[in-house]
């Protein structure tokens, strides 16, 4: 298992200014670099304040949720290896790798549930495609920092209601950022595998206290000295506002924890 990834490590990740200052300078990340405002965003258990899982946009409400970097390490091609067009990436578990490859990530089971829906109407958008990605337990992500996996990753249709579940494991804190899952939505399903461009790129945030108890259980020893070096308020990407972006949680770390969270788009 690797160790915690050090400050070098961490400007070759998703929150590495060098790395990502290109992506960044869209309306938000020029908010935050360039005014340097911090807003910090507490979200409390269940389907999230005012109805809408992690205070997300609820169906009626304007406001796409807001597009973020993709960090050098999205395995979709735009950066290296394209795990959309690999035959097996169209699943609900994403914790084995598949194809040629062989593992399983370990740790808290964890479930993402993602509703896509119209960001003008509030709709749900059936058909539209969301891939998933994030790094497994020790901060490792799989075709970067280990080659010999792809778990972690994959790529699902909405169903008739905009949802999209996967299975797979909490993810660690590593250093310089705060714990998140990379996520972007596609039209459909043939342009996700196709090589088209995403028409929407994000972050999922996890609650603070929700991270803490994970993060005293075996296997995340790393995560808990990461956790208390960031905070939403000073991580470069959720820095200005990480509301929309918030899972609401249900479960507990010993039983498996739902993150759930509503994607409007536009």
């Amino acid at each position: 298992m690797l160790g915690a990834m050090t400050p070098d490590d961490h400007h070759a990740h998703d929150g590495g200014l060098r790395a990502d200052l290109p992506r960044l300078l869209g309306r938000r990340r020029a908010i935050t670099l360039l005014a340097g405002v911090a807003l910090a965003t507490a979200c409390a258990p269940g389907r999230g304040e005012g109805g809408g899982p992690g205070g997300a946009v609820e169906p009626g409400s304007p406001g796409e949720i807001p597009q973020e970097t993709a960090g050098p390490i999205p395995g979709d091609g735009t950066n290296g290896p394209n795990v959309l067009r690999e035959a097996g990436v169209v699943r609900r578990d994403i914790r084995p790798s598949f194809g040629s490859l062989s593992g399983v990530a370990e740790g808290v089971p964890l479930t993402l549930d993602l509703t896509v829906t119209s960001a003008a109407t509030g709709a749900a958008i059936p058909g539209a495609a969301v891939y998933v990605w994030h790094c497994d337990r020790s901060g490792a992500y799989s075709l970067y920092d280990r080659e010999d996996q792809n778990y972690l990753r994959g790529v699902q249709p909405a169903d008739a209601a905009g949802r999209v579940v996967f299975t797979s494991i909490f993810p660690a804190a590593y250093a310089g950022r705060w714990p998140h899952v990379h996520f972007e939505v596609y039209p459909d399903l043939a342009r996700a595998t196709g090589g088209d461009a995403a028409i929407t790129t994000s972050q999922l945030a996890f609650p603070e206290a929700v991270c803490r108890q994970v993060y005293a259980l075996p296997g995340y020893e790393d995560s808990v000295g990461n956790l208390a070096d960031v905070s939403l308020a000073s991580d470069g990407v959720f820095a200005d506002g990480a509301g929309a972006q918030t899972a609401a949680m249900s479960g507990d770390p010993a039983r498996g924890l739902v993150a759930a969270l509503t994607v409007p788009v536009a």
